[in-house]
């Protein structure tokens, strides 16, 4: 496939990196030469310095032969007259970052359509999504769920209290043959191990699990994890993320929000009806202090600075707030952050990486999520008529290292995937995969 990509900076960048191991035709078109020069040091990925909104830049990047052009600067009219522009001038498909949500309504999307925009991504609004999921199914670091929640994807943090320290996945089954989840990753001293049967759970691992509805109780049990109950939550800057969070959160819980910005406060008290607005700066301990915050149930650090949003989760969880949320935009955190006790986490270039990628794929693909901190990405592909992974059960079909399938949903139900299941046309299949996979494991789905 011939993908342009649009940006501006470490979005476009990190995006191109993704989809680049799927072996595509991937051109860069960004205005800034040094950080172009940098990645193409680093890649085979073809740039071009210039504006995306330029007839003759996007000619250059042979606009007419490009399969896929997608637009994820952090303007949205030059995402939108991107997409309209390269359309006309022959691109077969368009996706825009838009971060202003009434795009988003079925009549504006219509109208996009029309002007050439075929789909169009908005990671403030998918990051409060995320925030949301955090908080209700809040014994679990972080969840992703597939079709509707008929399979979810649960990140653990293994600690003293997980009942299967010590035990292997081979131990763990015998002990508990009807287990509704399975392990599919263990990420341990930088590295993501695809466990094997002899693999162990250690003190400190990060265990990727997929469960069905009703393995989540259980799960949480063996982990050592409990659901929190959470009523009252405080969060920390007023932006796009954290206003669309409080219009979510404030009709079912206590919600304090925390802004430095006067004039912002005041736009976002017209806005929200039921959130107390505070003006205040979020760095000063002492007064998040006396706005109640060792009260709160959970803390969500949103603004614009990774910083910032790091120091203060830290201080909230000092402070004896069970469930802590950062916004880490700053890919090289996170890393630091897991390490440092903020496991769960939001960032925004994941969350529009794993929405776009989707489009990058032969096979059919209904979503991508591209993880926190760990190379690697769970899909859930819909299966063809004779596509391979209908001529077998899985114990049968041809080893693909680094990666395993996890569980199906078929029709209303949902199963976790033990060898001798048959997938047949139409069902959903969930799989983990490190980044050499990927593209073996979409022909078993073509």
């Amino acid at each position: 496939m011939n993908i342009i990509i649009a940006g501006d900076g470490e979005v476009g960048f990190h995006l191109a990196k993704i989809i680049s191991a799927e072996h595509h035709n991937i051109t860069i078109v960004d205005p800034h030469s040094e950080l172009l020069r940098l990645l193409e040091s680093e890649s085979d990925i073809m740039t071009l310095a210039g504006d995306s909104t330029s007839i003759s830049v996007l000619e250059e990047a042979n606009i007419h032969k490009t399969d896929l052009l997608i637009s994820v600067v952090h303007d949205d009219a030059i995402n939108i007259v991107t997409c309209i522009i390269g359309k006309r001038l022959g691109a077969k498909r368009t996706i825009a970052r838009v971060n202003n949500t009434e795009y988003l309504t079925e009549a504006n999307k219509a109208i996009m359509r029309g002007l050439g925009i075929d789909a169009m991504v908005c990671p403030e609004r998918i990051a409060s999504k995320e925030v949301l999921r955090m908080l209700t199914q809040s014994g679990a670091t972080e969840v992703f769920d597939f079709s509707d929640g008929k399979l979810s994807l649960f990140l653990l943090k293994l600690d003293e209290e997980c009942k299967v320290l010590g035990k292997s996945l081979d131990s763990i089954a015998r002990e508990n043959p009807k287990l509704n989840f399975r392990a599919v990753a263990i990420h341990r001293d930088r590295q993501t191990i695809i466990p094997k049967g002899q693999d162990k759970f250690l003190f400190g691992d990060l265990a990727y699990v997929i469960t069905r509805p009703d393995g989540i109780d259980e799960l949480l049990n063996m982990a050592g994890r409990q659901r929190i109950d959470i009523k009252s939550v405080m969060i920390i800057g007023g932006g796009r993320i954290g206003l669309k969070t409080a219009m979510r959160l404030e009709k079912s819980m206590r919600v304090k929000l925390v802004d430095a910005d006067r004039e912002r406060c005041l736009n976002l008290s017209d806005q929200l009806s039921n959130t107390l607005i505070i003006n205040a700066d979020a760095r000063d301990f002492e007064t998040l202090e006396a706005e109640g915050l060792g009260k709160m149930d959970a803390f969500i650090a949103v603004t614009d600075n990774n910083e910032t949003n790091m120091f203060t989760c830290l201080m909230a969880k000092k402070a004896g707030v069970k469930k802590v949320i950062p916004l880490i935009e700053n890919i090289d955190f996170i890393d630091m952050a897991q390490n440092i006790g903020l496991e769960a986490m939001i960032n925004k270039k994941l969350i529009t990486a794993s929405y776009i990628a989707r489009f990058t794929m032969d096979a059919e693909v209904t979503s991508i999520k591209c993880l926190n901190g760990v190379d690697a990405e769970v899909l859930e592909f819909v299966v063809k008529k004779d596509s391979v992974v209908t001529r077998m059960p899985i114990r049968e079909l041809p080893i693909i290292k680094d990666a395993i399938i996890g569980g199906v949903v078929r029709g209303e139900e949902s199963y976790i995937a033990l060898g001798n299941f048959q997938i047949v046309e139409g069902d959903k299949v969930v799989v983990f995969a490190l980044p050499s996979a990927i593209s073996k494991i979409e022909k078993f789905f073509n």
